[in-house]
């Protein structure tokens, strides 16, 4: 029986509170803790009437020897009311008889009852325990659902603050290229009307002539005029 005793006794001290605060992983804890709790209620439910019919059965003896005892006195009483003194004395020797054995059956009893007595509290702890944790089960798993679509949440944020990173770089990149693109095309425009100025100016030289041959063609006749 000490063995059946010690093979539960972690039972007892069980505290599913503290497991469930170590865990990783409360919802998977729960399950587990749950599964080995109602493979420790079968084997407590076994044990526990297996002592609680050992306990019957002294009590029974127990009860049974405490009558034989008051069997054996009343038929003494009733020899020596007949004068038989020689039955009275079997019948008293008999009763003492019956006085030692009823001492070692009133230890087994008072063994057996402690030990009905400790398995009655296994078990109705485990039953506790059982109803605890169904009743506690939703709850937690309804918690451990917000807790893993948060954790979801915060990977999304931080996906978001990464491509908005990568945006801020994109904005950059294009402003550099808008940049280039106005000093290519002003250089273009700079270019274009140095070419224009000068085709302008060698336009002007035909559109205007100037009074040179005018002038020239005086010039020769007024040497003529002076035999120059």
């Amino acid at each position: 029986m000490a063995g059946i005793i010690k093979r539960f006794g972690d039972i007892m001290s069980a505290n599913i509170n503290a497991l469930l605060d170590k865990a990783e992983d409360p919802e998977k804890m729960i399950d587990q803790y749950l599964r080995n709790l109602e493979s420790d209620l079968g084997k407590v439910k076994a044990e526990t009437a297996s002592v609680m019919a050992e306990e019957s059965r002294c009590k029974r003896q127990l009860d049974e020897c405490a009558a034989d005892i008051d069997k054996m006195q009343r038929y003494a009483e009733k020899a020596v009311m007949a004068g038989n003194d020689g039955d009275a004395r079997q019948f008293l020797e008999k009763k003492q008889q019956l006085a030692g054995k009823q001492a070692g059956l009133q230890q087994a009893y008072d063994q057996a009852h402690q030990n009905a007595v400790k398995m009655k509290e296994m078990h109705d702890k485990l039953v506790k325990d059982i109803g605890e944790l169904n009743a506690r089960r939703d709850s937690i798993k309804a918690k451990m659902a917000v807790a893993k679509t948060q954790e979801r949440l915060n990977k999304i944020g931080s996906s978001v603050e990464g491509a908005a990173g990568n945006l801020s770089a994109f904005d950059r990149m294009e402003e550099k290229a808008n940049r280039m693109l106005d000093e290519a095309n002003a250089m273009a425009e700079l270019n274009a009307s140095s070419v224009s100025d000068d085709i302008d100016d060698l336009a002007a030289k035909y559109d205007n002539p100037s009074s040179g041959p005018a002038v020239d063609d005086e010039l020769a006749a007024l040497k003529a005029k002076l035999g120059r």
